[in-house]
């Protein structure tokens, strides 16, 4: 199985005259594609709504899109929600999951009517203190410990994590809200991340649903929703089936009907906060070949570095690379391939096998849409490239200029040197 990638190389060389590389790329009829097959998948229940994670990729552009097929905005920042409220996604179309929340941010996420979904026990009285009353509408995120377990072993550590709330304090979380007017209870949870296998969604259903009816029972709390998060993920490697959100819908709905059905809870509405899966695949990094070096290894070094890309550097993250031009040629070529900042660890592939590379050529980075551009940052002064839209209709658009450096300078204006640097 071989990934193919959604432009090829003559759109390249055309693109390329207006808008040089590296340049981050998204396909516009993928993603709708796949928007749509989400909303299908779910379409059984009532209240079903996807909030996509903006942290994944905070693009205006594409997450308008993903609001044509009535997707909200999970928000974890003052600046996600203020990109969230002017794209007009206000009210119970924001979740804020947030962690260790600055004041400020539970004051403007209350003002503009966001669901918000507490992270930590504390928060419940720091959140009254700081807006005066606790919402009618409230959710808490779960985090059980211990690990995660599938048919396929260990899935994630959850335990481990710095997010949610315990089983205890849960139970008495939702008993102090209640008795402190909220009305709504959400109840969230995220036990594992990017998640290649269609058990996962299920199996956390299950485990949250148990948990709804026991809450509902125990503590009266009148549960409107139920929010799976994330973790539902995509194949990096080409050796992977990607998920079939389809059977994942189809799953959750069983143990829906065997749980919460029979318990009168057959009106919660069940919620998403999917980032990889819904931008991941329909984005790619391209970039161009511009040096070889010959010492200990073969090295390709290439005009996009960590900047662009900081997944493989930061946790040696695999991303699938075409060569264009060379999809059929044999890949009996060992290479490293290079960025240009100042740490070794700034390789989008180590020892891998590719055709052989010329300088010139032109390589897609496959998988980059979600948690690609968005964790770019400004090391050795690289500027962040430009993000264009592969549009349906084949036309490209600009939907993001790369950086100048009167960017990288512009908060330096309290220097002298501030207008010698943006001349």
């Amino acid at each position: 199985m071989n990934k193919v990638p959604f432009v090829n190389k003559e759109q390249i060389e055309e693109i390329v005259k207006n808008y040089p590389t590296p340049f981050h790329i998204y396909d516009e009829k993928g993603l709708r594609e796949n928007a749509q097959a989400v909303k299908e998948a779910f379409a059984w229940n009532k209240g079903f709504k996807e909030y996509f994670a903006v942290k994944a990729n905070p693009n205006p552009f594409l997450i308008q899109i993903l609001r044509e097929y009535g997707c909200g905005c999970d928000c974890s920042s003052m600046t996600e929600l203020m990109l969230s409220k002017a794209l007009g996604a206000v009210g119970t179309d924001i979740m804020f999951s947030s962690n260790d929340t600055p004041a400020e941010e539970f004051v403007y996420a209350n003002e503009i009517g966001a669901t918000i979904n507490l992270d930590d026990f504390t928060h419940i009285e720091f959140l009254e203190k700081t807006i005066g009353k606790l919402p009618e509408t409230l959710s808490c995120r779960y985090n059980p410990g211990g690990v995660f377990k599938m048919s396929n072993g260990i899935m994630d550590n959850p335990g481990d994590s710095k997010y949610g709330f315990t089983t205890e304090q849960l139970f008495e979380g939702f008993k102090i809200m209640k008795e402190k007017g909220v009305k709504n209870f959400g109840i969230h949870a995220f036990l594992a991340s990017n998640t290649v296998t269609n058990e996962y969604y299920p199996m956390l259903a299950k485990q949250l649903f148990e948990l709804a009816v026991q809450l509902r029972d125990e503590t009266g709390a009148h549960i409107t929703f139920i929010n799976l998060s994330g973790g539902v993920g995509i194949p990096y490697t080409p050796d992977k089936e990607p998920n079939d959100i389809r059977a994942i819908g189809e799953g959750v709905r069983k143990v829906y009907e065997e749980i919460l059905v029979p318990a009168g809870m057959g009106d919660v509405a069940i919620y998403t906060e999917m980032g990889r899966f819904m931008m991941g695949p329909y984005g790619a990094l391209v970039t161009k070949a511009i040096h070889e070096k010959h010492t200990h290894k073969e090295y390709i070094g290439v005009d996009a570095c960590a900047v662009n890309l900081m997944r493989p550097a930061m946790y040696g993250a695999y991303h699938h690379i075409t060569v264009l031009g060379k999809e059929d040629a044999a890949c009996d070529c060992k290479y490293d391939v290079t960025g240009s900042l100042c740490e070794n660890n700034d390789k989008f592939a180590i020892d891998r096998m590719l055709p052989k590379i010329d300088k010139g050529d032109y390589l897609v980075i496959h998988d980059t849409g979600a948690h690609g551009f968005a964790m770019g940052y400004n090391y050795n002064g690289k500027l962040k490239s430009a993000e264009l839209l592969l549009k349906e209709n084949g036309e490209v658009q600009l939907i993001r200029r790369a950086e100048q450096p009167k960017d990288y300078f512009a908060t330096l204006d309290c220097f002298d040197i501030f207008n010698e640097l943006n001349k």
